[in-house]
């Protein structure tokens, strides 16, 4: 009986979880099957197709970009030696710290009219405006470019581990037979490598999909766009809702196609002994260098660089005290968040190992879908759901009470705190159940042997060792909220700010050096788990390496 009342615990506390989803799925069902469409008809005959289509440009776009970037690096960091290699195979991952808007900001101020470029352009040559052209960069290409560049390491993370584990004895049966670096790309590890691509390329575009400060400053509508139009212009949650059930389809539909696209590829990769590299010479290495340092460069430096100037410039903004409430926001909203989330994750891990039922299994499966899922959509779903029991409460306590206790729970940091546990349950559940496997259950049973109780085996021994994977999540966790800009935007009460809030506010009044320095605080915390991901892809190629000594091989 109490394993029973285990179970559905367990079973309530994922459902619970997955309640805004099941808002979207509703409102998309009734787009299947009926209810009001007013709104939806008339924003499909006017500004619906320009969502799809600008859609897929970003998607087609953004697709190419991060598979060119992300696969060219990847292979030439894993298979090939040249000066600046090492330092280069971990630094490819810094991008991931700098949000797309962020990085958005810094381009608009460098490229735009009144920026340096043109203005030393123009200086130079003696130009004056209509006499020179210079590609727009608050343009749909300017988008995929910024969005390319940020979003790249996806592809670079997955495709490059999956290099490092390919078979040394099909690359070097390729080499045997006298085919050049180029062509064991081409002809051997690509074609191996195809499932990992899909995967990094299917994560990068569901994050073009849910990106909403990067498209909205460029003036690029997109559905995301087109949600908060319909819902702040106008006033019209029930088209927002229905706006947002048809991003979620395209989502759903992006995910299903990854998964079938893994489910037909077969291959046999097993193989302990790392493959030799290919030690490039002269003008070869130093291009290879160059191709790897141009998407570092353009996706990290330069943006880090024109944060830095900006905050020098308005340097009297680290002395305000406004700016440090801000930033202390920030910090212990993101800290709390975590801390839930990672104690959601504990729970629900730790119950999927103590029963690990097919309704358990499913319910926790469920509960972990939110990380895929746009922040934007997830707030119109949380907020539709609490808005409704909060006009319920309201309803009760007027007519029993005569009191009006107002917005309990939509119009609180609650309904903000419920959306990041939806949001970013998945990266803590996978970081918990990671360090869980790494204990065997023969500990469990040897603690049940003696008497102790499931809880007591978790506070005893299971906490003390999974402290390097909860503190990991916390921090993985707390980056994400401090980062997260539609569901915060939408969600945070009106007397609550934050320092992605701000940068977009700032920017959105065309006050980009203001926007510097919560910028460039965000990339600087941005950072913490990228040198945790470096740290550990290092380690891991360090001990495949001393595995197997081998020779590089001249090319």
């Amino acid at each position: 009986m109490q394993q029973r009342w285990r179970q559905l615990s367990l079973v309530a506390s994922a459902l619970v979880l997955g309640l805004p989803l099941m808002v979207i799925v509703f409102a998309l069902l009734q787009l299947l099957f009926g209810g009001d469409f007013t709104t939806l008809q008339h924003l499909w005959q006017t500004v619906i197709p320009e969502y799809i289509q600008h859609s897929l440009i970003l998607m087609v776009g953004v697709a190419v970009g991060v598979i060119i970037l992300g696969v060219s690096t990847a292979w030439l960091t894993t298979s090939c030696r040249f000066p600046g290699q090492k330092l280069l195979s971990w630094a490819l991952l810094l991008p991931l710290a700098m949000p797309a808007y962020i990085t958005a900001y810094t381009y608009t101020g460098m490229l735009d009219y009144s920026g340096p470029v043109q203005t030393l352009l123009r200086d130079t040559f003696g130009w004056s405006y209509g006499d020179y052209w210079f590609p727009q960069i608050r343009s749909i290409g300017g988008a995929i470019a910024v969005l390319s560049l940020v979003l790249f390491p996806y592809v670079y993370l997955i495709t490059r581990a999956t290099f490092l584990q390919q078979s040394a004895t099909t690359l070097e049966a390729g080499r045997s037979l006298g085919l050049s670096p180029w062509q064991c790309f081409l002809r051997i590890a690509l074609p191996l490598a195809r499932p990992a691509i899909v995967t990094g390329t299917t994560l990068a575009l569901m994050e073009t999909l849910a990106d909403y400060g990067t498209v909205q400053y460029f003036g690029v509508t997109t559905f995301t766009t087109g949600i908060f139009r319909t819902w702040y212009g106008l006033g019209d949650l029930t088209g927002a809702l229905q706006l947002a059930g048809l991003l979620l389809a395209a989502v759903i539909t992006l995910i299903l196609l990854e998964r079938w696209s893994r489910k037909q590829a077969r291959y046999d990769q097993r193989n302990p002994r790392p493959a030799a590299p290919f030690e490039l010479q002269g003008g070869k290495a130093w291009l290879a260098s160059l191709v790897c340092w141009l998407p570092l460069v353009f996706g990290f430096l330069l943006p880090a660089l024109q944060l830095a100037a900006w905050s020098v410039e308005r340097w009297q903004v680290w002395t305000d005290s406004d700016f440090w409430q801000l930033t202390w926001n920030s910090f212990a909203l993101a800290l709390v968040a975590a801390l839930l989330v990672v104690t959601l994750a504990v729970w629900l891990a730790y119950g999927r190992r103590q029963l690990p039922t097919k309704l358990v299994r499913t319910s926790v499966a469920f509960a972990g879908l939110g990380y895929a899922i746009p922040g934007l959509v997830i707030a119109v779903g949380l907020l539709v759901l609490l808005t409704s029991i909060d006009n319920v409460i309201i309803q009760i306590t007027t007519e029993w009470f005569d009191y009006n206790p107002g917005l309990l729970l939509s119009g609180t940091l609650f309904a903000l705190l419920f959306a990041y546990a939806v949001r970013f349950l998945s990266v803590a559940i996978q970081t918990v159940q990671a360090g869980l496997a790494e204990i065997r259950p023969s500990m469990d049973e040897a603690a049940r042997i003696h008497g102790y109780r499931p809880l007591q085996v978790l506070r005893l021994i299971h906490l003390p060792l999974l402290r390097p994977s909860v503190l990991t999540a916390v921090i993985l966790v707390g980056v994400d909220v401090l980062k997260e800009l539609p569901a915060t935007l939408v969600l945070r009460p009106f007397d609550f700010n934050t320092l992605a809030v701000r940068a977009y506010e700032m920017a959105g009044d065309e006050r980009l050096a203001d926007a510097g320095p919560p910028a460039l605080m965000m990339v600087m915390v941005g950072l913490i788990p990228v040198i945790l991901l470096s740290r550990a892809m290092l380690k891991s190629q360090q001990n495949a390496l001393k595995e197997q000594d081998f020779v590089p091989v001249t090319a």
